[in-house]
């Protein structure tokens, strides 16, 4: 199942993509329990996606390839190294990446998605399966001169747009043996498996669930391999994950601030 949002004659909706078809069944309910079909639906041509998901948190995980540990100089950390992105840098399938005046410096990496389905507290490995709801694409948009500055992510993992998520959530799929790539300009920059990562999917979940409890509707972003590497304005960046599909975001500037009308 392809679980997706979308906005149509200016409302928002969740439904189910045919993919053959491109015919989408809207669905309504809370995610992701109790969702039903409303008998309305629509045509992918004829919407604009928007991120697939309205996460409480985004959680993320550094130095999970060995590959982009070495490339980073770098070990792999002993257990997952965590790290949170703002839930304001959230962005959509096609959406404008803004590239920040504060940073000479900005990357793209590509990653496999988690998102939860059921509240998640302590789960065991063997049981994460169960509260995944399923997976998508994630760039993990960073600002590398401020995470080498800073010497921390917040800054430089934060800014809003700096996380496009889609384009739908594929609920049917084994996230093992993914292959993982990012294109620049049409060029691939990034291409490795998720046979590559140090903590698999599942023991992601465990892990972070028990540190914090996981809702439904969260994200893990779980790595990124290794070719990690700078845009610049005008580029376009599309993420691709085996199974899943491509998620495309084109960089831009920054809108110069509105000048305030002079009182009247």
């Amino acid at each position: 199942m392809k679980f997706l949002r979308y906005e149509k004659n200016g409302t928002i909706s969740g439904g189910i993509l045919d993919p053959e078809s491109g015919e989408i069944r809207e669905i309504d309910g809370l995610p992701f329990e109790g969702m039903r079909p409303t008998g309305k639906k629509a045509r992918l041509s004829e919407v604009r996606l928007l991120a697939p998901v309205v996460p409480s948190k985004i959680v993320a995980v550094g130095l999970n390839y060995k590959d982009h540990a070495r490339e980073m100089g770098k070990k792999i950390p002993e257990e997952p190294l965590l790290f949170l992105k703002a839930p304001s840098a959230l962005n959509r399938p096609g959406g404008d990446v803004v590239y920040p005046p504060s940073s000479q410096r900005v990357d793209y990496e590509a990653e496999l998605a988690i998102v939860i389905g059921k509240v998640a507290k302590d789960v065991s490995e063997k049981d994460a399966p169960s509260v995944i709801f399923g997976y998508t694409c994630i760039n993990d948009v960073t600002a590398r001169d401020l995470q080498m500055k800073d010497g921390l992510f917040a800054r430089a993992k934060g800014f809003d747009t700096f996380a496009p998520i889609g384009p739908w959530i594929e609920t049917e799929l084994d996230p093992n043996a993914l292959g993982v790539r990012c294109l620049v300009n049409g060029e691939t920059r990034q291409d490795g498996n998720t046979r590559e990562m140090a903590a698999s999917a599942c023991r992601l979940v465990a892990f972070i669930s028990q540190v914090m409890t996981l809702l439904p509707g969260d994200v893990i972003a779980t790595g990124t391999p290794p070719g990690v590497g700078p845009v610049k304005v005008g580029d376009v960046m599309t993420i691709e994950v085996e199974g899943i599909g491509s998620l495309t975001n084109r960089v831009v500037a920054p809108q110069p601030p509105r000048k305030e009308e002079p009182p009247t």
